[in-house]
């Protein structure tokens, strides 16, 4: 078990994402170290830039495998604080607001003062990255080598991850089959107009993929099956590669620890507008897994960590906590490929671009470097 040994206040950061890299990264910059101690634990060695994983798993364009996968080093590079590689299990509070423990897989026991939360999607398919490096390119070559044997390749799910796979595969492979299946009546949710979601399936189209809408895949079948069929009976029978491509789900199962209220159904953690965990002083959290009516996106994740950083540091003060997240308007930008795609963004009536400001926007560099710049690279 870690323990306090001097009188210095712990904040503890459970994540090391866009959400947490980022609080983390706000948190240096003003640190009194005198004061304060700062410890980032993640379960993988480096930072994952997610958004480029479909790119980076379809093909070895643009050298991705060597940029996508940042150190967390620069991020303490003038020692303020410590970066800690080990999966949380569960938080073990002394008690409501007198801070606590992360128990870590080993057993170890890190000491906390205050807690930000920020531990990201769980991903399945080609976006779940084994945690140490070289099975990560390993499973990386792996997936490419898939895409390269396949014939005919069924994608279960159209949301973005599934709308941009199939424009990366088409960009690679130009004469290949590709298929997304998508159980709603329109690619996408609800969150945007159907008049977006109504475009992106005809610019998917016309890149001659086909979509397949209102149609369920209940089990994905294992890789080597020849031949698919939906649960109505749709049979696709040369089909030869199925990658899931539907959303993640929220990685909170350590967070259930805290008692069987902290969590909505879905896994999301209840939160006040303070970000703070209900009836949990002390104990914040940001980024995908906060129970809030929005999409869960990396663009969004500044908004929560002012919050988060904020509200901290009043909590270790003494102080009211008193800023609140007010939420954000909705917008995304999905390439098919480098200069396909579409963009929306929720203001006025609602803005509609095409290809150009995609590509500008996403599609030609995927916002790797603005991802590096946060990690100091």
């Amino acid at each position: 078990m870690s323990k306090k040994n001097d009188d210095r206040k712990n904040i503890v950061i459970v994540g090391g994402g866009f959400a947490g890299s980022t609080i983390a990264r706000t948190f240096l910059s003003k640190l009194d170290t005198s004061k304060y101690t700062l410890t980032l634990i993640t379960s993988h060695p480096y930072f994952v830039h997610y958004i480029a994983g479909a790119r980076l798993t379809v093909s070895d364009a643009d050298d991705l495998e060597n940029l996508v996968f940042v150190p967390y080093d620069k991020l303490f590079a003038d020692g303020k604080g410590t970066h800690k590689v080990g999966t949380v299990t569960a938080i073990e509070e002394a008690g409501k607001g007198q801070s606590g423990f992360v128990v870590l897989q080993d057993g170890e026991k890190v000491p906390y003062d205050a807690l930000a939360l920020a531990p990201g999607t769980l991903w399945s398919g080609p976006l779940n990255f084994p945690s140490d490096d070289a099975s990560a390119k390993a499973s990386i070559r792996e997936w490419r080598r898939r895409y390269a044997d396949a014939k005919e390749v069924v994608l279960v799910g159209g949301g973005a991850v599934g709308i941009e796979t199939a424009g990366e595969v088409r960009e690679a492979y130009p004469d290949k089959h590709v298929t997304i299946i998508h159980g709603g009546d329109l690619l996408l949710n609800e969150t945007y107009p159907d008049k977006f979601r109504k475009d992106i399936e005809r610019r998917l189209k016309e890149k001659n993929i086909d979509v397949i809408l209102g149609e369920f895949i209940d089990e994905i079948p294992e890789y080597g099956t020849k031949g698919l069929t939906t649960r109505s009976g749709k049979e696709l029978p040369n089909t030869d590669l199925v990658v899931p491509t539907s959303g993640g789900r929220p990685n909170t199962a350590f967070i259930a620890s805290l008692g069987s209220d902290v969590l909505t159904e879905r896994g999301h953690v209840k939160v006040k507008p303070t970000l703070e965990l209900l009836d949990h002083p002390g104990i914040f959290a940001a980024g995908d897994v906060i129970n809030w009516k929005e999409q869960k996106q990396a663009a969004k994740t500044a908004a929560h960590a002012a919050v988060v950083v904020a509200n901290i540091t009043s909590y270790l003060t003494g102080k009211p906590l008193t800023k609140v997240y007010k939420g954000s308007f909705e917008m995304i930008a999905i390439p098919i490929g480098k200069t396909g795609g579409a963009s929306y963004f929720g203001v006025l009536w609602g803005i509609l671009l095409g290809g150009w400001i995609t590509s500008a926007v996403k599609g030609k560099t995927l916002m790797v470097s603005q991802a590096r710049k946060v990690l100091g690279y």
